[in-house]
């Protein structure tokens, strides 16, 4: 990779590979690390990349494949593209997991000792030049920012992509509520591991019986076969792991001190994921570049993940680890910090300096009857709009629709949406969908949000107008049959509406809507009431719900009710 001014490392080296390495930690434990060095005489700066899972598919041999869930786990990047390039590439199985010793605790503050002390030795051999960077995608762009908040000092630079850091809100409690598929199908990629749970030791035994109690007697739990097995057996293989994240089904200790400092981190970053990471990575990327004071980037791509191995961010990992660990000057810092793809553009990426961009508008859109979008306020005689959530029944939803869009509209940013509704049980989750709706009535999914009724809370001092923050550390349950507030955010998205396709906003109690993408699959799943409701949306003069748009460029004039045509023949949930 080159241009008229710059160009990147060579291709020049062979490949030597140590596998298992040991590397003893401070507390006596042994680290397992593959470690891939240029055949070459000679000190070069290395890349590290830490996982939990099967080391051997890290480096192994393939052709680029589509993710799927047996190659999932393969995060790592391909060691020889950085080797043949001039650097050492290690990887390093976790405590508890592979050939390393020790128990494995969920990305615990141990962990990230051992990485710092990695690093160090790393940085002490004789083939390194004492530059290390971090790099890989998921597990290891979340390890990698946990050590970055600790500023190892042979830390020079981080390229890691698609890592939520708010292991609550992110990974396992979307809004409040429980990501119990994604939950169940993670663990599994564990079984082997040494897993120690945190709960039973932090909380005390009677405490932790106390608690597992209460989740034998919850019925939204127990129903959903994997996490009732989890909680009969607890010990058992990953189980551990599960029954931690239930027991704390609020924000608190558990999670604070695995959520890295973001603000502390003072290494060059590359951070970034594609705009179908809603359900995991992405908002944690948007969070991160608010924090984050070092030099940084930001990149999000189309709606995919990345095929395996690692490749499509090979050469610009490289431009990145060129500039900060080996001084080759190569353009990065004279581009845009913001690189955003552009869904539904053919191809067309927008760039900036800045985050959410500084020409958005958030536009509010109304929801009023019959299932219409619009941005007219309200209008007279409105009250609700109704559905079922039964278990016994197919679950219901709304449809919230725009008329057709006037002209070519530009969507860029984080939305939010401000719900009044009301349930005939004390609880209600909401799930919300983002939809674009072309002019023949094919659906596109742009991204989702929820909350769970009962933690509807919002610290007032930590939210900003695009941006609720929720502090989800308690509940309150809801009056029924009373209309109460809900301000939900829905994850960033970026997409162009051109003329006369339509926006739509989805409202539901469960994600049973139809899934295009293996990560929508992946991401949904959530645990939903077994007790039926009977849900209002309410949508009059005292109870203006309403979707809150970031429009970039077009609708100046807004969108014609006249010309939508029949609300009768709206589109519907």
């Amino acid at each position: 990779m080159f241009s008229l001014n710059w160009q990147v490392s060579p291709r020049e080296h062979g490949v030597t590979i140590e596998r298992n390495v040991r590397v003893e930690m401070s507390d006596g434990v042994h680290i397992s690390i593959d470690v891939f060095r240029p055949k070459s005489t000679g000190r070069f700066p290395a890349i590290v990349g830490v996982h939990a899972y099967d080391q051997a598919m890290q480096s192994a041999p393939s052709i680029p494949k589509a993710i799927n869930l047996p190659n999932a786990q393969a995060e790592a990047g391909d060691p020889n593209f950085y080797v043949r390039r001039g650097y050492v590439h290690v990887i390093v199985n976790a405590r508890g997991t592979g050939q390393s010793e020790g128990v494995y605790a969920h990305y615990s503050p141990r962990e990230v000792d051992d990485v710092v002390e990695i690093i160090a030795w790393i940085a002490e051999q004789s083939w390194c030049t004492g530059n290390v960077g971090m790099f890989g995608a998921s597990y290891f762009s979340v390890c990698a920012k946990q050590v970055a908040a600790r500023n190892p000092p042979a830390l020079k630079a981080v390229f890691g992509l698609y890592g939520y850091n708010d292991f609550y809100r992110d990974k396992f409690y979307h809004g409040g509520i429980l990501a119990a598929g994604f939950l169940t199908s993670w663990a599994g990629h564990l079984d082997g591991s040494r897993i120690k749970g945190w709960s039973r030791d932090a909380l005390g035994e009677d405490e932790y019986q106390r608690r597992l109690k209460d989740l034998r007697a919850d019925q939204d739990l127990m129903t959903v076969p994997a996490l009732a097995n989890a909680i009969r057996a607890p010990e058992e293989g990953g189980n551990p792991l599960i029954i931690d994240v239930l027991i704390n089904a609020h924000d608190g200790p558990y999670w604070q001190e695995r959520n890295p400092r973001l603000e502390d981190i003072e290494v060059p970053m590359m951070i970034g994921a594609s705009w179908d990471m809603y359900m995991l990575h992405l908002p944690g990327e948007f969070r991160a570049w608010e924090k984050l004071s070092a030099p940084k980037k930001l990149i999000v791509g189309p709606p995919m993940y990345l095929d395996r191995p690692i490749y499509q961010y090979a050469l610009e990992s490289l431009r990145w680890f060129d500039h900060w660990l080996k001084g080759n000057d190569t353009g990065y810092l004279d581009e845009p910090a913001v690189n955003l793809y552009m869904m539904g553009s053919g191809g067309n990426w927008k760039q900036s300096h800045s985050w959410p961009l500084p020409e958005t508008v958030w536009q509010p859109f109304y929801l009023h009857f019959k299932g219409l979008l619009s941005e007219h306020e309200h209008w007279p005689h409105e009250g609700g709009t109704s559905y079922e959530d039964n278990r016994y029944n197919e679950r219901g939803g709304i449809l919230f629709t725009t008329p057709p869009m006037v002209e070519e509209t530009e969507v860029v940013g984080p939305l939010t949406a401000t719900i009044y509704a009301s349930s005939t049980q004390p609880e209600l989750l909401l799930f919300l969908t983002l939809w674009e709706i072309a002019p023949d009535g094919d659906r596109k999914l742009l991204t989702r949000g929820w909350l769970r009724g009962s933690m509807r809370e919002c610290d007032e001092d930590r939210s900003r107008p695009w941006l609720w923050h929720h502090p989800f550390s308690g509940q309150a349950a809801l009056a029924a049959d009373r209309p109460h507030r809900f301000d939900i955010n829905l994850i960033p998205t970026a997409n162009v509406f051109k003329q006369g396709y339509r926006l739509a906003l989805g409202v539901s109690s469960s994600d049973t809507d139809r899934s295009d993408s293996f990560f929508d699959r992946l991401g949904k799943g959530h645990v939903v009431q077994q007790r039926p409701s009977w849900v209002t949306i309410h949508h009059d003069a005292e109870h203006p719900s309403a979707l809150f748009v970031p429009i970039v460029k077009g609708n100046r004039i807004g969108t014609y009710i006249s010309e939508a045509g029949d609300l009768n023949d709206q589109p519907r949930f």
